[in-house]
């Protein structure tokens, strides 16, 4: 892995923290796992440029995703406010993600230049920067949310400028087009066997009623919708719309950006307690994965963020909501087509993924959620038990067999480790927004 030193965490404050999770937790494999990690994972991707904005690779693959870098450094925001080289790589992600959203809204990922990608020959429309044009809702739900976080963390607003500003504008643009995607002119197929690949409909998709909800074609972890208002993805754009709105009121002082803001907030909410609920014979009242607004709803969650299982960290709904733990329980169960159990391990996985293959980064979100520390203890233990032997942190692997993994490392699932590391030393992000 390449590494760039001058993009890490200080060493006095890591080793500050190591010895905050020592008491805590009192686990030696887990100290040396989270100091270990915490000193490696970001300068490992982090390429710092001389324009202040900052290029994270997403871990084996020499791409950056809009949803992936900010997922990243997560473990890093909760420190930054102590570490202002630590602040100047974070704000130069966010500098860097504002650049690529005006380039193309509707892009995932992102080249460092021009480089050929391997997506070359999808129908999408791509321009030669983006490295894949699959559009998720979430991927413009992560800037603005960390552009948020830093703000709230550091104190700082160089960084909600009117570039900013101009980001804002043409998500807000999408979003609202996006409410009725007949009128869309986003289209994507690939020629691919796998239906999780491509667009029906000549890219356009199935056929969607309108909900209040905006539209995606894909999920968080790239695989194409079965229909197409993704709730997860629409809950978390409705907490970060309401950040937003207090962006535009407190730093930006523009009134256009925050009525959009609000107004598109309020009908993504009401869409989503209106199709995106449904009462579930054995669970009661539980929200759904996907959803047309013309009848059909999937009873399902995937394994990336954000999912259902993750809504109190995206800010949706509290831990305790009573809908949310029935959803929870759910999908937590072998009622979730998705959900495994082996001799190593049970947890969630994904259709992106081998059956029987559970994923790091949703048994870090089960521990971050659960109001229980036992349960916290837990997953992070299983977490360390299950690396195959490498130290790091898979995109999966076989709940009989941890030695039988996707990827080597995975920057996202080792940065999920370590915020419930931290979360279990007491020290959480959104805590830290709230308070700032």
């Amino acid at each position: 892995m390449h590494r760039h030193p001058s993009a890490g965490i200080d060493p006095v404050l890591l080793s500050q923290l190591s010895k905050q999770v020592d008491a805590a937790i009192g686990d030696p494999d887990v100290t040396a796992m989270f100091t270990r990690v915490m000193s490696e994972n970001l300068p490992a991707v982090a390429e710092l440029a001389s324009d202040g904005t900052t290029y994270l690779l997403t871990g084996d693959i020499p791409a950056m995703w809009l949803r992936d870098s900010a997922a990243q450094v997560r473990p890093y925001l909760i420190v930054c406010d102590r570490d202002p080289a630590l602040a100047e790589t974070l704000i130069g992600v966010f500098r860097r993600q504002v650049d690529f959203v005006t380039v193309d809204p509707y892009a995932n990922s992102f080249k460092r230049g021009t480089e050929p990608s391997p997506h070359a020959e999808d129908r999408s429309g791509a321009g030669p920067r983006v490295w894949e044009r699959k559009y998720e809702i979430d991927s413009l739900c992560f800037p603005l949310d960390l552009g948020h976080a830093l703000w709230r963390i550091t104190g700082r607003t160089d960084h909600l400028d009117e570039r900013f500003a101009v980001a804002a504008r043409t998500i807000l643009d999408l979003w609202e087009c996006e409410l009725d995607h007949e009128k869309s002119p986003y289209f994507f197929e690939r020629d691919h066997h796998l239906p999780t690949e491509t667009l029906s409909r000549n890219g356009r998709g199935e056929p969607v009623g309108r909900t209040g909800m905006s539209w995606s074609a894909f999920r968080p972890s790239d695989d194409a919708c079965v229909y197409n208002y993704n709730v997860p993805g629409n809950m978390f754009a409705a907490v970060v719309l309401g950040q937003l709105e207090v962006i535009a009121k407190e730093v930006l002082g523009d009134t256009e950006i925050a009525g959009r803001a609000a107004t598109l907030r309020a009908s993504i909410s009401d869409g989503i307690e209106t199709y995106g609920v449904v009462d579930h014979p054995t669970h009661g009242r539980v929200y759904c994965y996907e959803t047309d607004g013309l009848g059909h709803h999937l009873i399902m969650d995937d394994a990336n963020m954000p999912s259902l299982l993750s809504l109190p960290l995206s800010g949706y709904l509290p831990a305790d909501d009573p809908t949310y733990l029935a959803t929870r329980r759910l999908i937590l169960s072998p009622e979730n087509p998705y959900f495994y159990s082996g001799r190593c391990a049970e947890g969630i996985g994904s259709p992106h993924t081998k059956p029987n293959y559970v994923w790091p980064i949703a048994l870090a979100v089960q521990g971050l959620t659960a109001t229980d520390g036992d349960e916290k203890r837990r997953v992070l233990r299983l977490l360390v038990d299950t690396t195959g032997g490498t130290g790091q942190m898979h995109e999966s692997f076989d709940v009989d067999d941890p030695t039988r993994f996707s990827r080597p490392w995975f920057s996202w699932a080792n940065a999920m480790m370590c915020e419930l590391v931290l979360d279990l030393a007491g020290v959480r992000l959104a805590e830290l927004v709230a308070t700032s």
